[in-house]
């Protein structure tokens, strides 16, 4: 069934936090990228998975060269020493595990735009409000955030959404929506949607501030269900490196190759 939606003809579809098995995601490029053209509505996507391009890049190029309706916008989350900001439209990897102050003047000299992921989230890696005061009130334009990702459509996410709308208000910040999928099934859940079609179109909003979160869909853990439940944790544990050597070396004696999502 076609996830037509039923938002304005007028407003491009976008969901500009994805993740794949390049990282922590359940799905591979290819498959991501036949969900999108087949199953959804959506205009442009942005793959981010965690402190890695490759993918990314990848999807990008493989998306030009079948020539597929939707546009891949490159790009990555990145782990910041403060929490996890979104990295678009760049075609070099940013260092990580810096400063969140640093690591956005690198965003902004790479040629890219940076959106604080998940702000204030105390279930995930996020910046706290401090945080993104600083960057909001740094001295030049360079060190400042390009928007707030209000509308993040995970448990996590949900986190202090309410709070991150009061503050990207108060302060006539962009506001950007993503599912955060790391399963086929939440691709699209969450979106950013924008005045126009295309990637540049996306971009051009985000400066003048005419985009704006939309929630697609509810995605519940029923609907994800207990073996991409488990699939997520497997690979977060032992390909993330997340846990002591013996759990990580028992996991795969168990189950080597990992169930399926």
């Amino acid at each position: 069934m076609k996830d037509v939606g039923g938002t304005e003809p007028a407003f491009g579809q976008s969901d500009l936090h994805i993740h794949t098995r390049a990282s922590d995601g359940l799905m591979d490029v290819d498959e991501l990228l036949a969900h999108v053209e087949q199953n959804t509505n959506l205009d442009v996507i942005a793959v981010t998975d965690h402190n890695v391009l490759d993918a990314s890049l990848r999807a990008r190029d493989l998306a030009l060269e079948r020539h597929l309706r939707c546009e891949v916008i490159t790009g990555m989350e990145v782990t910041t020493a403060d929490g996890h900001m979104l990295a678009l439209f760049i075609e070099q990897p940013v260092a990580s595990f810096r400063p969140a102050s640093e690591t956005v003047a690198a965003v902004h000299a790479k040629g890219g735009m940076c959106i604080a992921a998940h702000p204030l989230s105390w279930l995930s890696n996020s910046l706290t409000e401090r945080v993104l005061g600083e960057l909001l009130d740094a001295p030049e334009p360079a060190g400042r955030i390009d928007g707030i990702e209000t509308l993040n459509n995970t448990l996590p996410g949900r986190v202090g959404r309410e709070r991150c709308r009061e503050i990207a208000r108060a302060r006539a910040l962009p506001e950007t929506g993503g599912s955060d999928a790391h399963f086929l099934i939440a691709v699209g859940s969450g979106r950013t949607e924008f005045p126009g079609r295309t990637a540049a179109d996306l971009r051009r909003s985000i400066v003048e501030k005419t985009c704006r979160p939309a929630l697609h869909r509810e995605v519940s853990l029923a609907d994800i269900g207990l073996r991409r439940l488990w699939a997520l944790v497997y690979y977060k544990v032992v390909t993330g490196k997340k846990a002591p050597l013996p759990l990580r070396a028992m996991l795969r004696n168990v189950w080597p190759r990992g169930p399926k999502a």
